[in-house]
């Protein structure tokens, strides 16, 4: 059995010779694998009226341990987020009584954004079935074949980051 890129891998070769077409073979399958983990793991937030943005922010809050407080650029870092995501992000996770705003502590001037209880509670709810999911996703490989897919992604990103 073949996958879909296979199959476009030997159209080009047919079609276009005089290219070599085996980067496709990567990133097109990285691509779909990506496509297929987003729709599933986008269920899974759903079941918990989340989505993929808010649950990375209630998490990098939660992963940060107590206080469950970051600064809003401490959390635009720290998360899989942009900077021009976070404030309406925000905005609808404060507005949902999961997250606060507050004044930081140690400076006045500043603000930090913190996980409400009710926050905490819906991450540690969500988490375990998150991990559920990914771990079904990644069922077809063995424990030694997640470990050098992991190294070889994590070397991918670094020269990409």
């Amino acid at each position: 059995m073949t996958d879909h890129v296979a199959g476009v891998l030997d159209q080009w070769a047919r079609e276009r010779p005089d290219l070599d077409v085996s980067p496709m073979a990567v990133v097109g399958r990285v691509s779909r694998v990506s496509r297929r983990f987003a729709a599933e793991t986008a269920r899974t937030f759903a079941q918990h009226g989340l989505d993929h943005a808010s649950f990375d922010v209630l998490a990098t809050l939660r992963r940060a341990g107590p206080p469950y407080a970051l600064s809003p650029t401490a959390l635009t870092r720290s998360s899989m987020v942009t900077s021009g995501a976070i404030s309406q992000r925000l905005d609808r996770l404060e507005a949902r009584g999961l997250v606060v705003r507050r004044p930081r502590p140690t400076d006045g001037r500043g603000t930090d954004v913190a996980l409400t209880d009710e926050g905490k509670a819906l991450v540690d709810r969500a988490l375990p079935d998150h991990l559920a999911t990914e771990e079904r996703l990644l069922a077809a490989l063995s424990d030694e074949q997640r470990a050098e897919l992991a190294t070889l992604l994590s070397a991918l990103l670094v020269s990409l980051e």
